[in-house]
């Protein structure tokens, strides 16, 4: 079985920066492209920012140029540098990996989310 973990969120002012993990554990698997996604007060889960297994990167418009998305193929780790927040960046942040699973075989794809963790953009 392979899990994600969030960690890094928490309360911050506008205007400032924090940084976010998602680490895969588990045994035999290997992960391809890996997204964070989040979602606010009220409002739809949205994705927020993907990378794939070579660190090819995609973001929202909403967050070009102040979230930089990243990770550590040989950890198993993704990260998410997010600078100059706003008050909208305020959600849950969820990291979702496309994962492969080797054993037992043959192998197989699986979607995994993490539990979530909650960033909050205030003064």
């Amino acid at each position: 079985q392979v899990q994600l973990v969030e960690s890094g969120g928490g309360l911050v002012l506008p205007g400032g920066s924090l940084r976010l993990s998602c680490a895969a554990s588990g045994s035999s698997f290997s992960i391809n492209g890996m997204h964070w996604y989040r979602q606010g007060p009220e409002k739809e889960r949205e994705l927020v920012a993907s990378i794939t297994s070579g660190g090819v990167t995609n973001y929202a418009d909403s967050v070009k140029g102040r979230f930089t998305i990243s990770r550590d193929n040989a950890k198993n780790t993704m990260y998410l540098q997010m600078n100059s927040l706003k008050p909208e960046d305020t959600a849950v942040y969820y990291c979702n990996a496309e994962v492969v699973v080797h054993a037992p075989p043959p192998s197989r794809p699986l979607e995994v989310w993490g539990q979530g963790t909650l960033v909050t953009v205030s003064s």
